[in-house]
C-alpha cells in the first residue's frame, strides 16, 4: 500500500475511533492534558501560543489556553490563508468574535492582529512513538511547522490528543514534520 492510501485508511479508522476515545475518556480529559502540558512542556520562551478551536471529537485545548492567558501568555488561533499556504495565526482571547472557517473550524475574524506563535498546539487524528502525526490531509500544519522552524528563533510543535490516538506507526513522507511533544490526558512525551 502506498503512503497516500495508507494515510487515507488510517484517517478513516481514526475518524471512527476518536469519538469512542472521547466518550470513554475522563470527563476532565482536557483539564488533565492542560495540567500535563503546564507541568512538563510549559511555555518557557513563548510569548504567543497558538491553539485551535476543537471540531468533531478533538481534545479541547481551550482550558489550556485559558490558563496560559492567566499566566500572561498571548494566545492565537489559526486561519487558513489559502490552499497550499501555511496557516495564518490571529490573536485571540476568550470572548473575541469568531468567524466560521473551513472544515467547520472557528477562527478569529479577518482584521484580528496577525501574530507569529512560538508554540503551536496541534490537533491530530493519530500520532506515533517517533513524534509523527496524521492530520486531516490538507498539509496545513506540516507547511506551517516547516515555515515557522525556518524563520523563527524558537518554534515548538505540540500535538494535543487522547492517549488512545497513538498508533504503531504513522505513514509518512518527506513533507511530514515531526512534533516536538505530544500531550494527552495521561502524559506528555517529548521527541528529541
Amino acid at each position: 500500500m502506498d503512503e497516500i492510501s495508507a494515510k487515507a485508511s488510517l484517517r478513516g479508522d481514526l475518524r471512527t475511533r476518536r469519538p469512542k476515545l472521547r466518550d470513554s475518556a475522563p470527563r476532565n480529559a482536557a483539564e488533565l492534558a492542560a495540567r500535563n502540558f503546564l507541568d512538563r512542556v510549559g511555555a518557557p520562551e513563548a510569548r504567543i501560543v497558538s491553539g485551535y478551536w476543537p471540531i468533531q471529537s478533538e481534545l479541547d485545548p481551550r482550558p489550556l489556553l485559558t490558563e496560559l492567558g492567566r499566566r500572561g501568555v498571548r494566545r492565537a488561533l489559526p486561519a487558513i490563508a489559502g490552499r497550499g499556504r501555511p496557516l495564518e495565526f490571529r490573536e485571540w482571547t476568550p470572548g473575541d468574535p469568531l468567524a466560521r472557517g473551513e472544515f467547520g473550524t472557528r477562527e478569529p475574524v479577518p482584521g484580528a492582529p496577525v501574530v507569529a506563535p512560538e508554540v503551536l498546539i496541534v490537533p491530530l487524528l493519530a500520532f506515533d512513538r517517533h513524534g509523527y502525526r496524521l492530520g486531516y490531509g490538507g498539509g496545513y500544519y506540516d507547511r506551517t511547522i516547516r515555515s515557522l522552524r525556518r524563520g523563527a528563533a524558537y518554534c515548538l510543535a505540540v500535538g494535543f490528543a487522547y492517549a488512545g490516538q497513538e498508533v504503531d506507526a504513522v505513514p509518512r513522507d518527506e513533507t511530514d514534520e515531526r512534533l516536538d511533544w505530544v500531550v494527552t490526558e495521561v502524559s506528555a512525551r517529548t521527541f528529541p
